[in-house]
């Protein structure tokens, strides 16, 4: 391969909103036919940066060039213009119709207005061949699994000759088998030319994908190097900006004579779970592991009385009790923070003052009339307490950071002391140093005598959290491990095993 050259240049870039600096004085080179990452904390300005390429914002000063040129967009056409697209979180497709439809949206083969349908088949049957993406072209995107969404995000670019794609968090919201195929695509993608901008959390993911990562931290560009000169150990401290003295805090000991607080006995729910027992005690993090699918959110949800469960009881310090609703469940001292904050958890168009408040209502009301001012202090206490970073309690909650999203739930439920955390990916999505803040949460949770069941998907953090560690498979309990001898290797072949017929 020649040598690379130029695709596009940052030269003193800065980004305003109002009072806050989103970059300051980027100077940065993406080289054509690279995989590029961005790594950094949330709010350190990669998403921002990203944006600036695609022509989704305009900097407030400096130059960006693409291919040798200056550049002025002032909207994603004018970057589409100059083979620039981006791939964001949140999908931009039209579930109701096609596949080939959604990617060749807006350039459709029409004679007097009419689609030529066979001539765009031909032409996705000939794209499907360049890139070997293969997804029929009559299904509906409404019917894809994320991944296969993501996908034809991808035939929709490369059908528009895209030469730089923006690709910001692609693999979130994917299972591990699928985020694996889509960086082999990205790799294909950059072997046959395609500049990709990775901007992305998950730092294996970028040692393993990326030619080269730029490290951001306050708006500022810490450093730019080769992937292969970069160990986990350095982009992390690089994007904290100090010494990675632990990714986890120490492991509070258990008393062996610590009081069972929950204790599940043949909880079923079929087809989700079967025959589930399993005790926690006082103080103790219990970790449920597993393959997605094998049903440890649906246990979760059967412990939150979100989901009714079938057979089986459940017991809290000693007493059976049947929660057949959130409500039920909060008023014996349950708390939850689901699986997807944004779509469970939080009012993302209301304040963050309410979202704290919304179920302890009762504890901030004299007579069923609410006291701002108790509710003020209140709330705010427990922001403090959880270290959410904001202007004001006023402030909605969709204008966080995931990480700062995350820490809200949490302040909501430590506004009073549950008996039972129950926390269903508590650091999905979020950076390295929200991740931390979360685990010395949840640690300092369990020092106060809380038990805590922990869902995960993570194998580092499954064995840098877990007491305990439960293995799910198929809707049962497969296996139990202890938190401080379990290995890695233990915990796979506990979740892949096939399970042995009686």
């Amino acid at each position: 391969m020649a040598d690379p050259v130029p695709h596009v240049e940052f030269h003193n870039v800065t980004k305003r909103y109002g009072a806050t600096v989103a970059v300051a004085q980027a100077d940065l080179t993406v080289m054509r036919g690279h995989v590029h990452a961005l790594v950094g904390e949330n709010g350190a300005g990669k998403s921002t940066l990203g944006k600036l390429v695609a022509g989704l914002i305009v900097p407030d000063e400096g130059e960006i060039r693409v291919s040798g040129q200056a550049v002025h967009f002032g909207s994603p056409r004018d970057a589409l213009h100059h083979g620039i697209t981006t791939i964001a979180q949140e999908l931009s497709l039209v579930p109701s119709r096609s596949v080939v439809e959604n990617v060749y949206l807006g350039m459709e083969d029409s004679i007097g207005g009419v689609v030529r349908r066979g001539v765009l088949e031909t032409r996705y049957k000939e794209l499907v061949r360049q890139t070997g993406i293969d997804i029929p072209g009559d299904a509906k995107v409404r019917s894809l699994s994320v991944a296969g969404q993501q996908k034809v995000e991808i035939l929709r670019a490369v059908a528009r000759r895209t030469e730089l794609i923006i690709m910001d968090e692609p693999t979130a919201r994917l299972a591990s088998a699928d985020a694996a195929s889509l960086r082999t695509l990205i790799r294909s993608l950059a072997a046959a030319g395609t500049t990709i901008v990775l901007i992305s959390h998950f730092i294996e993911e970028v040692l393993e994908v990326a030619d080269t990562v730029t490290v951001m931290r306050d708006g500022r560009i810490v450093r730019t190097a080769p992937t292969s000169a970069e160990t986990k150990d350095s982009l992390i401290e690089a994007m904290i900006g100090r010494s990675l003295a632990a990714a986890f805090p120490a492991k509070q000991v258990v008393d062996a004579d610590a009081p069972v607080v929950l204790r599940v006995q043949g909880l079923t729910r079929e087809p989700h779970f079967r025959d589930i027992s399993f005790d926690i005690r006082a103080g103790e993090i219990v970790v449920m592991a597993g393959l997605i699918g094998a049903g440890r959110s649906e246990v979760a949800r059967g412990l939150f009385g979100a989901d009714p469960h079938t057979s089986g009881h459940v017991e809290l310090n000693g007493k059976q009790i049947h929660a057949s609703s959130p409500r039920d469940a909060m008023r014996q001292g349950i708390a939850m923070i689901p699986e997807s904050r944004k779509e469970q958890g939080l009012i993302l168009d209301r304040d963050v003052r309410e979202n704290v408040s919304l179920p302890h209502l009762k504890r901030f009301s004299t007579a069923g009339v609410i006291a701002p001012a108790r509710e003020r202090a209140g709330v705010g206490e427990s922001i403090r307490n959880v270290g959410v970073r904001l202007a004001s309690i006023s402030q909605r909650a969709r204008s966080l950071s995931g990480g700062n999203q995350q820490k809200v739930l949490f302040a909501r439920w430590l506004l009073t002391k549950p008996t039972l955390l129950i926390a269903d990916e508590p650091t999905r999505g979020i950076d390295v140093g929200s991740k931390r803040n979360i685990y010395d949460l949840l640690v300092d949770l369990a020092a106060k005598g809380a038990s805590v069941l922990v869902i995960s998907s993570e194998l580092e953090e499954v064995l840098g959290l877990a007491h305990r560690i439960l293995i799910m498979r198929e809707g049962r309990i497969a296996g139990e491990l202890d938190g401080r001898t379990a290995t890695e290797a233990d915990v796979i072949a506990l979740a892949f095993r096939a399970r042995k017929e009686a």
